[in-house]
């Protein structure tokens, strides 16, 4: 026994930085490995034992606040049992997580309930970025993993019929609210499957809370209100997450309730009042490459459903084409959104997107489709300080040459900035005659459309 001590001696005395406790250093590492699948940790114990006692068929019949009180039982009866410490506020904590997961979306539920925030988005199971006042943050939401991940975006396609794996990576869904949901899976998502949801208002948003919002004065509003009571064709242009579907919800509250709307999304967004409203969802293709439904095809049978106004959500593509047709065959009052810088950038667009439908059209062929069938343009933008702003109201006047002349109503221009960084601007108003003053008369709303036109800016 006494030669290990006089060797060790020895050498400590040579080397005296390369000591025992140097080596034992790396030691408190060691207790995060017990938080492995082979060893779960007291918490994962309580949730796998509560899952593996409830009964699923039982749940499934029960209320939210049932269940909640049922797995608060369970998990009081399995904590004691296995003398696990467990307070009655981490009691109920854990329930809830566990009701979420049954029934919701897991730790999106909160975010889902907190009205403020307007966008969630999920970039792996450790980063949930939201957006709240127009300025996106990081929360402090996590999944358990990768694997919870892909459960919850499973659980959101499947409800609505459509599927989420490695064979059909990418999808457009809904919530039961409404909400948009994207979603990206493995192997095209490198960091675990990515989630993001455009979260709806839960109220109906009308031209009186978007004026309350600085989104637009009362006389812009006035306006926009005159073109949808006289059945101008409206095409609303913005960037991503802009507002456009938020104004086209608004502007579509003034439509009577005695015409008959068909409304044409990929995934159904639109919250229209009316009674009389026929919606209809694109259908991607199956497994076998069959059955897929484009907005083409539902424009096509739209116009067999004698509709008296046709909104398409967003185009995208060749459809521009059939929404022309559809606005230029006696389907006053339609709407249309589509992505776009300026209103003039969304005449560019529209013509190539009927170019990618290979109809052959020449582009002047294409602007006059464009100007008969286009009343008005609509632009929406976000600003740096998180509002969403109308900033052009554009009158499509006609064709001069090859050239589509149009002419802005409205032009918003940010003339400072408050100590806060909230943008300051006014309104240009031009109170030419519009293109459409003939229908303004025949509905007898031209006296409303220049009343408006004079009001003072707020």
């Amino acid at each position: 026994m006494s030669i290990l001590p006089n060797a060790f001696g020895r050498r400590s005395t040579q080397i005296e930085p390369v000591a025992p406790p140097v080596r034992d250093a790396p030691r408190p590492a060691e207790p995060v490995q017990t938080q492995t699948p082979e060893q779960p940790g007291p918490t994962t114990q309580l949730r796998m034992a509560c899952l593996a006692q409830l009964d699923p068929v039982a749940i499934a019949n029960m209320s939210a606040d049932r269940v909640v009180v049922e797995v608060e039982r369970v998990l009081g009866e399995i904590a004691t049992a296995r003398r696990f410490q467990l307070n009655a506020r981490e009691q109920h904590q854990l329930a809830g997580e566990l009701v979420d997961d049954m029934l919701g979306l897991g730790p999106l539920e909160p975010l889902l309930e907190d009205d403020s925030i307007t966008d969630i988005m999920v970039n792996g199971p450790n980063r949930v970025f939201i957006e709240r006042s127009g300025k996106v943050v990081l929360s402090d939401i996590r999944f358990r993993d990768a694997a919870h991940v892909a459960n919850i975006s499973q659980r959101i396609a499947s409800a609505i019929g459509r599927r989420i794996d490695e064979s059909s990576p990418m999808v457009d869904a809904r919530l039961k609210d409404g909400s948009r949901v994207n979603i990206v899976f493995p192997p095209l998502a490198l960091d675990g499957p990515y989630i993001s949801i455009r979260k709806f208002a839960r109220q109906q948003i009308d031209f009186a809370k978007l004026i309350g919002y600085g989104s637009l004065t009362q006389s812009v509003a006035r306006v926009l209100e005159v073109a949808g009571r006289c059945r101008l064709n409206v095409v609303i242009s913005g960037g991503t997450g802009s507002g456009k579907t938020t104004l086209m919800n608004a502007m579509s509250r003034l439509i009577d309730h005695g015409e008959r709307i068909i409304t044409i999304e990929d995934a159904a967004e639109l919250q229209l009042q009316q009674p009389h409203v026929v919606r209809m969802e694109t259908r991607p293709s199956s497994l076998e490459g069959r059955g897929e439904v484009t907005q083409r095809d539902l424009i096509h049978n739209a116009l067999r459903m004698r509709p008296d106004r046709i909104i398409v959500g967003e185009v995208r593509g060749s459809e521009a084409f059939d929404m022309l047709q559809a606005m230029n065959t006696g389907h006053d009052g339609s709407m249309s959104t589509v992505h776009a810088n300026t209103t003039r950038d969304a005449v560019t667009r529209i013509e190539n997107m009927v170019q990618m439908g290979n109809m052959g059209l020449p582009s002047r062929s294409i602007r006059q489709q464009f100007v008969g069938a286009v009343d008005l343009i609509v632009q929406v933008e976000r600003h740096r300080d998180g509002k969403r702003r109308v900033t052009q109201v554009t009158d499509v006047c006609g064709l001069e040459g090859d050239t589509v002349i149009l002419n802005d109503i409205f032009s918003y221009q940010v003339e400072g900035e408050t100590l806060t960084g909230g943008l300051v601007g006014r309104y240009r108003v031009n109170r030419a005659r519009p293109s459409f003053h003939q229908r303004l008369s025949y509905f007898g709303l031209d006296r409303a459309w220049t009343s408006a036109l004079e009001e003072p800016e707020t």
